[in-house]
């Protein structure tokens, strides 16, 4: 039997939300309803307060409906969703629940009962902190009349932002590879979050990015898309932009999974001379605040290292002028390639070779690898709203092939 909830006939309704168990009446509040169209009911909730909960631990508060309009509100659909890092304690009696896109857990539960004017119900809403919460969101509620409420937020469906009490390790992975001077090497960095915390910061500026400083005597000719350069205190002109200095890599959902890599491909041209060069990666954000939940500062840097082999630089001085590559003598060798045939006598070649130039051609990834996660965004888009450009990077036709060591300094 349909229970109907007014302001003098207060009873608590048999089932209910989203994890939820009961919803009980409470007296009407002072004032008469306002702001609602004749006839119609103009249901609206009382907020949720904030929390910051342990993995493990289970959040239990209520709101309140209150009916503000002309018309009772009969039956009332609940709907709750958490971002991925929480998730429902148990299964509750009148819930659907479900898993909608970007993994967020969904809960649509039905109030068997009638709110009349000028009354109110109360529901609890449950959600346990799973072993990676960090940045977590949870949208409740309902919508003005009762029925099942759209996407965007109002009086009667709202949004609890929370951290949990956790942190996530974020790491710099750097780089170390050999090239020559006057060639172009690719470079691979990475930024990774050891957890236990997933990460996805919608909420303010501090987006979390790994900085990049690119080795002097070399010049970023190819820069991933999600890579900006960095000016005084934040990026200054779009991703992707060659030829800077010092860049800010960052996924463009601002989302990283516990466990997951992103890697950052750059196409460096070393100019002639330049001897072997560091360059740096930084964990920061993209304005270059190091984020607070990163409690392990130890691996927060690591080196990009251009080795340039010396005898490969660019002018080795008159005694390396000797014979081309391939060519024999009839004696001993002296340090020029050629042999003398005798003492006190010219020497004679006693035959001719020759070798061909070899080539190198190396490949480069421009972009991030990372998933692709929808938008929970904090100018009111809910929970469920709704790259890698490849680069052949050609060799430079050198005689000396490079050899390539990935070593990234993994901390």
């Amino acid at each position: 039997m349909r229970q109907r909830i007014s302001p003098s006939h207060l009873r608590k309704p048999a089932a209910f939300v989203a994890a939820v168990a009961a919803v009980a009446a409470v007296p009407v509040f002072a004032g008469s309803p306002a702001y609602a169209d004749p006839g119609e009911p103009s249901l609206v909730i009382s907020s949720l307060p904030s929390a910051s909960p342990k993995p493990g631990e289970v959040y239990d508060k209520s709101v309140v409906i209150t009916n503000n309009g002309t018309a009772a509100a009969d039956g009332v659909t609940f709907r709750v969703r958490l971002s991925r890092g929480l998730d429902f304690p148990e299964e509750v009696k009148g819930c659907t629940y479900s898993t909608v896109a970007d993994q967020v857990r969904q809960a649509l539960c039905e109030l068997d009962t009638v709110i009349e004017p000028g009354a109110s119900a109360e529901t609890p809403v449950r959600f346990k902190a799973l072993p990676k919460a960090l940045m977590e969101e949870v949208e409740y509620g309902t919508s003005a009349t009762g029925a099942v409420p759209g996407e965007g937020f109002s009086d009667s469906y709202r949004r609890l932002t929370l951290t949990a009490d956790s942190s996530a390790d974020l790491v710099a992975v750097g780089d170390d590879t050999e090239a020559l001077a006057g060639g172009q090497q690719s470079v691979f960095v990475q930024l990774r979050n050891d957890g236990p915390g997933w990460i996805r910061n919608r909420t303010s500026d501090d987006q979390p990015a790994l900085m990049v400083r690119i080795p002097k005597g070399t010049t970023a000719s190819v820069v991933p898309h999600d890579c900006a350069p960095f000016g005084i205190d934040g990026p200054d002109a779009p991703g992707g932009t060659p030829r800077r200095a010092v860049y800010v890599c960052t996924p463009d959902d601002h989302t990283i999974e516990v466990g997951q890599s992103l890697e950052y491909a750059f196409t460096l041209d070393v100019a002639k001379g330049t001897k072997t060069t560091d360059g740096q990666v930084k964990v920061t954000s993209v304005y270059d605040i190091h984020p607070d939940f990163d409690k392990n500062p130890a691996n927060d840097t690591a080196k990009i290292h251009v080795a340039i082999p010396t005898d490969n630089e660019e002018d080795p001085g008159p005694s390396a002028s000797a014979t081309p590559p391939g060519s024999s003598t009839g004696g001993g060798n002296d340090p020029a390639g050629q042999s003398t045939g005798g003492s006190g006598g010219s020497g004679t070649t006693g035959g001719t070779g020759s070798t061909s130039a070899g080539s190198t051609t190396g490949g480069s990834t421009t972009g991030s690898t990372g998933g692709s996660l929808a938008s929970t965004g904090s100018d009111g888009t809910p929970l469920v709203a709704g790259t890698a450009a490849a680069t052949a990077v050609l060799g430079t036709g050198l005689v000396l092939a490079v050899r390539r060591r990935r070593a990234g300094a993994e901390s």
